[in-house]
């Protein structure tokens, strides 16, 4: 059985509802989770994505900023949402794929949006960097806890964690999503709970890999100074079963876009 779970940050998915539909008519992957939805629960566009084909929705948002959604051609079980740092910011929502799913039955599915930091790569006096570093500490200690089983985390955790996940290791070291703290947090998180990093699982170093490309250049393909800050990692009892990931680059250039373009990871099962 093959399954094809996609990530995307999609930086309102109101605004950008045209879009996402395209991908789904296009690409038709099984699971799509959506992060940056920046809606309230009440206003999340429901109808229309069910239309698309995918029945199977959950998601937890905010007004204006953050949110977190899941859309499934099977069933889904045991939605959950985790607070991290003490608060309710719609960073995160689980939920298990049920028994119509086949072969991925019981796979637990994660989409975390992570604080992207601000501007300034200092603790003291940039309180959203000090989140940011506060959030992956938490991270740290859930994946310790985590529950073992077939699991798979995706989402934009605004880390670009190795030398070739930015255009350029020399100029980013003291740009926010690339310093060396935020980079060995979310590989130390990794590694202690086991995650395979499914992209560089089958594209490793030096091959460059980006899933971002900022709206402030003018010309964001010609210039192509992108970073891999959109995540899909496994847990080890799939790791064998990674066939492919896919960033459809191609939707950054589409109309009034976002800045992150979807990333999809194929599994054999």
């Amino acid at each position: 059985m093959r399954l094809t779970v996609t990530t995307w940050n999609i930086n309102s998915v109101r605004l950008r509802i045209d879009s996402v539909l395209r991908f789904l008519a296009e690409t038709q992957p099984d699971v799509l989770c959506l992060q940056e939805t920046k809606c309230p629960d009440d206003a999340f566009p429901l109808k229309a994505l069910r239309g698309s084909g995918y029945e199977n929705v959950v998601f937890a948002g905010q007004k204006g900023y953050n949110g977190v959604a899941i859309l499934s051609r099977f069933p889904l079980l045991g939605r959950e949402v985790m607070a991290f740092c003490e608060r309710q910011d719609a960073r995160h929502i689980s939920a298990v794929l049920g028994p119509e799913a086949g072969k991925a039955a019981g796979i637990v599915l994660h989409d975390f949006y992570v604080p992207a930091g601000g501007d300034v790569p200092d603790r003291d006096s940039n309180p959203k960097f000090a989140h940011k570093l506060d959030f992956l500490a938490d991270l740290r200690a859930w994946g310790e806890r985590r529950v073992s089983g077939p699991a798979i985390l995706v989402g934009d955790l605004n880390v670009a964690p190795l030398e070739h996940d930015v255009w350029s290791h020399k100029q980013l070291l003291d740009v926010v999503s690339h310093t060396p703290v935020e980079t060995e947090a979310l590989e130390t998180l990794r590694g202690e709970a086991g995650w395979i990093d499914s992209a560089r699982l089958l594209v490793p170093e030096p091959e460059k890999i980006y899933t971002w490309w900022s709206y402030r250049s003018p010309d964001w393909s010609a210039a192509n100074k992108g970073r891999r800050l959109d995540h899909a990692w496994v847990s080890p009892d799939l790791s064998g079963t990674v066939r492919d990931v896919t960033v459809a680059r191609h939707a950054r250039g589409w109309e009034r876009p976002s800045d992150h373009a979807p990333v999809t990871l194929t599994l054999d099962l």
